[in-house]
């Protein structure tokens, strides 16, 4: 009660009196304090105000744009940060129409088509495709995936993957990279997937949760691929413990 109190007035860019607020001036601890909230949003507030009135300089305008074209019409609030670019640009182009936001943090031109894998993983980072979602990308399979199947590490914790209708697998870590690879989406952006052969392995690894159908198809079609690695879909299934059951197959398909 009492207690002295400054005014504060904050300045950003010349650009004044956009918002006042009182903070107290005896010394007291404001990390919690109300107003120390509503500066940082003053802050926020201010910069937008001078990024959209400021028209002549449109650097960071045009290094968003570019990032859209490099990323088939994609961008994240991760690449601004990275690049060290402001992310109010991206508050300030989707008020303007030049791009909306799909996800939390994922924004993408407004013609363009919808990526499903790409933004699946720009939210669930740790994940990448495997089983019959890497069989549809590496075409050993007819089957569009009415949900995606994914890997994870095995202490990967995400109560909204689990609760969602995707198919997750959990990896130990010392497994975990084995295999990986980046393809291109239908769309052109770049996924993490399980390679043919760690595909071909994990297939037999989680059989009780894949139709033999699928299983047999894709083994029937990486038999017949001039570009399999035969050598190495064994190492692998060494390494997974699956050989034995892999090598009739390959006795009868080769």
């Amino acid at each position: 009660m009492g207690r002295k109190m400054n005014e504060h007035l904050f300045h950003y860019t010349g650009k004044q009196e956009i918002c006042r607020v009182n903070l107290p001036n005896d010394g007291t601890k404001t990390r919690s304090n109300p107003a120390i909230k509503i500066t940082i949003f003053c802050f926020y507030t201010i910069l937008v105000y001078n990024i959209s009135m400021n028209t002549k300089n449109t650097t960071g305008f045009e290094r968003v744009h570019k990032i859209l074209g490099t990323q088939n019409g994609i961008v994240r609030t991760a690449d601004l940060v990275a690049l060290g670019i402001p992310t109010a640009y991206l508050s300030i182009m989707e008020k303007r129409g030049d791009i909306e936001r799909i996800s939390w943090g994922v924004y993408q031109a407004p013609s363009l088509l919808e990526d499903e894998f790409f933004l699946f993983q720009s939210k669930y980072k740790a994940a990448y495709f495997s089983h019959e979602t890497a069989l549809y990308l590496h075409d050993l399979t007819d089957r569009t995936p009415l949900f995606f199947t994914v890997s994870v590490p095995s202490t990967y914790h995400s109560s909204d993957l689990s609760d969602s209708s995707h198919k997750v697998f959990y990896v130990r870590s010392n497994m975990l990279k084995m295999g990986i690879i980046h393809i291109q989406s239908p769309h052109g952006n770049t996924l993490k997937v399980t390679g043919v052969e760690r595909t071909i392995v994990d297939l037999l690894r989680s059989r009780s949760r894949v139709e033999d159908q699928i299983i047999f198809d894709a083994l029937k079609r990486y038999a017949r691929l001039k570009s399999k690695d035969v050598d190495l879909l064994f190492r692998y299934a060494e390494s997974f413990r699956v050989h034995t059951i892999l090598r009739p197959y390959m006795e009868v398909l080769l």
